[in-house]
């Protein structure tokens, strides 16, 4: 008796967990696109590898009422992102800006697949340069190897 209560008062609590969030979604739905446009480019500090649109961290959510806050105020897109990367850090976007500091994390990969592809080229051409030096076998070498392949060698080896 006890369980089906808490249940069904765990039932009508569910709506109001998210409730703060579906207020200001009905409030102005061209502001709460603009929101989670700019909140899916933030990284939730608390995930790590989500963006606060993503996430239903209390700090992604707080977070995202800065957001919300700011395009109020009438702060433009870049203008927002520049104050979190002020007071976060570059690690809160959730992909970092190209420049000389993080070079290696754009273009690495892409330089270790043709690093890849160049060793990859150069062991095969070795391998059919070998094949094609690979002295031929004569008729008697032929012949024993046929011998030890079928378990017929007759040098008692074992």
């Amino acid at each position: 008796m006890h369980s089906k209560l808490l249940f069904l008062v765990l039932l009508l609590l569910m709506p109001l967990a998210h409730a703060d969030q579906a207020a200001i979604t009905k409030d102005d739905p061209v502001l709460e696109k603009r929101v989670m446009d700019l909140s899916a480019h933030l990284r939730c500090l608390v995930c790590q590898n989500q963006t606060i649109a993503d996430s239903n961290a209390e700090l992604a959510v707080d977070l995202k009422n800065q957001v919300r806050e700011k395009l109020r105020q009438g702060q433009s897109e870049q203008e927002i992102l520049d104050y979190m990367v002020k007071r976060y850090g570059e690690f809160v976007l959730f992909s970092p800006l190209v420049k000389s500091t993080t070079w290696l994390l754009w273009f690495g990969p892409l330089l270790l697949l043709v690093v890849g592809l160049g060793v990859l080229f150069v062991i095969l051409r070795q391998r059919r340069k070998m094949m094609q030096q690979a002295p031929a076998l004569s008729a008697d070498e032929h012949a024993r190897a046929a011998s030890l392949l079928s378990g017929k060698g007759g040098e008692g080896h074992s």
